[in-house]
């Protein structure tokens, strides 16, 4: 007699990471832009993890695993500003970069150069600025700023070796003062002289960036 044939368990159905991932990103999305509607409105002190939390309808507990703390979460949100953007990719990784290391004209490099700088200005200076004032007295403001410093330094180091190595700097002017040079005037100081307090348009003020860069480096 055949013996009857076991059948087979049914086939355990493939786990489909995407849709949670998506899920995940989305409310990462949402604590971000609620953490910087909050920071801009109510100063980096003022802002806490559950007022975010509530506005992003999210819990506590989310946005503390997904951010650590409120220096994580500020860091997470200039991240997404600068690059304008919550896609995973590295700034110095963007198309506008490459576009800017393929430019062999050193005053049109310069000049995108400049328009960059105003465009991640315009997404970024009032964000700054609040950062700035609670530095002063909030050490964990104090290490997001210097963290952020400190990259935007790395930036300009990388782009005034870049324009040496293109042969276009002006003879006497080395890669350390092209270095200072690009990260003087792409501190928000400026930014907030002339376009937040004297009312300058953004793109007044990137072709004046653009005239005291090549003046001064080309």
């Amino acid at each position: 007699m055949a013996r009857p044939v076991k059948s087979s368990p049914p086939a355990r159905r493939s786990y489909d990471s995407s849709r949670r991932q998506e899920q995940a990103r989305e409310t990462r999305r949402r604590v971000i832009e609620a953490a910087r509607a909050s920071f801009l409105e109510a100063g980096y002190a003022q802002t806490t993890i559950a007022a975010v939390a509530e506005s992003a309808g999210v819990s506590v507990e989310t946005v503390y695993k997904a951010f650590a703390n409120k220096p994580g979460l500020a860091k997470a949100v200039f991240d997404v500003s600068i690059v304008g953007d919550d896609e995973p990719v590295p700034l110095m990784q963007r198309e506008v970069v490459a576009q800017n290391k393929a430019e062999p004209d050193p005053r049109v490099k310069l000049s995108q150069f400049a328009d960059n700088t105003v465009a991640i200005a315009e997404r970024t200076g009032a964000l700054l600025l609040v950062l700035r004032t609670a530095a002063s007295t909030d050490a964990g403001a104090a290490e997001v700023w210097d963290t952020l410093q400190n990259e935007r330094l790395t930036g300009m180091t990388f782009f005034a070796q870049h324009l040496a190595e293109g042969r276009h700097l002006r003879a006497g002017v080395s890669v350390d003062e092209a270095r200072d040079v690009l990260w003087a005037h792409t501190a928000v100081d400026l930014w907030n002289l002339l376009v937040l307090q004297r009312g300058w348009s953004g793109r007044r003020y990137a072709e004046w960036l653009t005239q005291q860069l090549i003046a001064a480096l080309l």
